[in-house]
């Protein structure tokens, strides 16, 4: 197994989801690695959780990776939330996201969750994806 391009992966889906015109037109620039401390933007999206599995094989090293990301919103009702997390697939599904270290063998939707948090006041949609790197160092 190889770990290696996890940053790599990362720093892939945080600028292409940055940089996805129909993505900021809905949240600006409020998609975050980590969210930052203070007061947040009534709609924004951050990148979450991760696990990676072996993938190795006769030809070399790799890991499956399913991260999550995350569309949060204080708006009334989900229809805000979706079309946000709508842009969001689309811009990762079948990407062809280069890495600086590592070849992404492909980039898939697993599954996703649509929930209301704390007392109601807040939506999230979960998105969670599956990567398979080939670690080409």
């Amino acid at each position: 197994m190889s770990y290696a391009a996890a940053a790599a992966l990362q720093e892939a889906v945080y600028q292409r989801l940055t940089g996805d015109a129909a993505l900021t037109a809905l949240v600006g620039g409020a998609i975050y690695d980590a969210v930052p401390p203070g007061p947040l933007p009534q709609t924004y999206v951050t990148l979450g959780p991760e696990d990676a599995r072996d993938r190795a094989d006769a030809t070399g090293q790799g890991a499956w990776h399913r991260f999550t990301v995350s569309v949060v919103t204080a708006a009334a009702g989900f229809r805000g939330a979706k079309a946000a997390a709508v842009a969001v697939s689309d811009a990762l599904v079948d990407a062809e996201l280069p890495l600086a270290r590592g070849r992404l063998a492909g980039l898939h939707f697993y599954r996703a969750r649509a929930r209301r948090e704390g007392r109601g006041a807040l939506r999230r949609i979960d998105l969670t994806f599956r990567a398979r790197i080939d670690d080409t160092p």
